[in-house]
């Protein structure tokens, strides 16, 4: 049986949303993540937005802002070995058939503690957690946790841990896919820089097969113009900032203004994309940090393995620059 009465506003796709939100020196600061992936939807300082968004009955178009565990990017044919067994994990990317971006894509994250920041209104900080459950081709019992805060600055700081909460030993990786912007400045006037001085080269289905040294239109550590770039490319051998320790890749709009995604050492490389098929806008930019890059588990680099009741933690942020 059905029944009719008033009709209530749809829920967004991508289920509860969480709003922090901090007064700074430089304006206030917001920020809203969707319970779905955990994904980050938007950012602002000041009424500047930092990151792309999406309107509520979609969901993230080209993964925008989620969070990749426990492993980011591909797996090839979604196959790899454990203990000398094949392990076939369901094929996500069906166009390469590969497994893509972790197994939490299209998991609901929970807030993790009642009560705590980021429960009310004004509050600058939530934390949110997802299980990934023993299942094929990961056999594995593991949360994963996010807390998203806003600093005094007004930048905004994610870190992401791991909990193994199994019995056995667990492969593992993490990243994440946020899209950057600075306001309405058109994504082609925009300088990319990256710090990285080795590039991953990669086949046809987007998965490593050996690397080179960043060179010609491949090297972006002294910043290119976005213009009519397209471009889909691990980048390792990270040069950390001088000051803080942190690896640091910017976008920079003619007058000077910027945004830099900012990562902990832990993230040792970063995957570059930029697409020209990200809905209303010419050209999109996503800058993700990864623990291990593409196909980890079957080639081992940066892969690492959490102990049971062991906890990995690493961290990343986005922070506005103002240098005009």
């Amino acid at each position: 049986m059905t029944t009719s009465g008033p009709v209530s506003p749809a829920a967004p796709a991508t289920g509860a949303q969480f709003r922090i939100s901090r007064s700074t020196p430089g304006g206030p600061a917001e920020a809203q993540i969707a319970a779905l992936a955990g994904a980050l939807r938007s950012y602002s300082l000041n009424g500047t937005g930092f990151v792309e968004t999406y309107p509520d009955d979609e969901l993230p178009p080209s993964a925008c802002g989620i969070l990749l565990a426990p492993w980011p990017n591909r797996v090839a044919g979604g196959k790899w070995t454990l203990d000398g067994r094949t392990q076939q994990l369901d094929i996500t990317e069906p166009s390469r058939g590969n497994a893509s971006h972790g197994l939490l894509r299209n998991t609901g994250y929970r807030q993790a503690e009642a009560g705590a920041a980021g429960s009310g209104p004004a509050a600058s900080r939530v934390s949110l957690a997802a299980e990934i459950f023993p299942q094929h081709g990961y056999p594995f019992h593991l949360v994963h946790g996010v807390t998203y805060s806003l600093d005094d600055d007004g930048g905004l700081r994610v870190r992401q841990t791991l909990t193994n909460v199994g019995g056995n030993r667990a492969p593992f990786a993490l990243g994440a896919h946020p899209f950057l912007r600075v306001g309405s400045v058109p994504t082609e006037e925009l300088t990319l820089t990256v710090a990285g001085s080795t590039r991953l080269t990669a086949d046809e289905r987007m998965i490593p097969v050996g690397s080179e040294p960043a060179a010609g239109p491949w090297d972006l550590r002294a910043g290119r113009r976005l213009g009519k770039m397209a471009l889909d490319a691990a980048y390792t051998d990270l040069h950390p900032d001088p000051e803080t320790g942190t690896f640091q890749h910017r976008l920079r709009a003619p007058e000077g203004n910027g945004v830099v995604l900012w990562s902990s050492p832990e993230f040792g490389y970063v995957q570059v994309f930029v697409t020209d098929q990200f809905p209303g806008r010419s050209r999109a930019v996503a800058l993700e940090p990864m623990t291990a890059p593409a196909n980890a588990f079957n080639s081992g680099e940066g892969l690492r393995w959490l102990e049971p009741g062991d906890r990995f933690t690493a961290e990343w942020g986005i922070r506005p620059e103002h240098t005009g």
